[in-house]
């Protein structure tokens, strides 16, 4: 899974970034509006980690089960040019 998939998809990926991020509010999220850098600075804001720990937290979980169930529906059609990432 990559940021541009995510981005592109935000709406269905709100749910998900919600649950694994539970301090973030509606507000949050719907500011964030799928870029990665807002989301970082929110979970910065939030939970008080260190930039390298945010980056971590969400490079997992863009590799997580969780992230691909969410996408499963969605990105089902999409054209994955990136195959190394399964």
């Amino acid at each position: 899974m990559n940021w541009d998939e995510i981005e592109g998809k935000w709406e269905q990926f709100k749910g998900k970034v919600r649950e694994k991020w539970g301090k973030l509010t509606d507000d949050d999220v719907a500011q964030i509006k799928g870029k990665r850098d807002q989301l970082e600075g929110k979970l910065q804001e939030r939970y008080g980690y260190a930039k390298d720990r945010v980056a971590k937290e969400v490079n997992q979980f863009l590799d997580s089960d969780e992230c691909r169930t969410g996408c499963a529906s969605s990105c089902a059609t999409s054209n994955r040019t990136d195959s190394s990432r399964v």
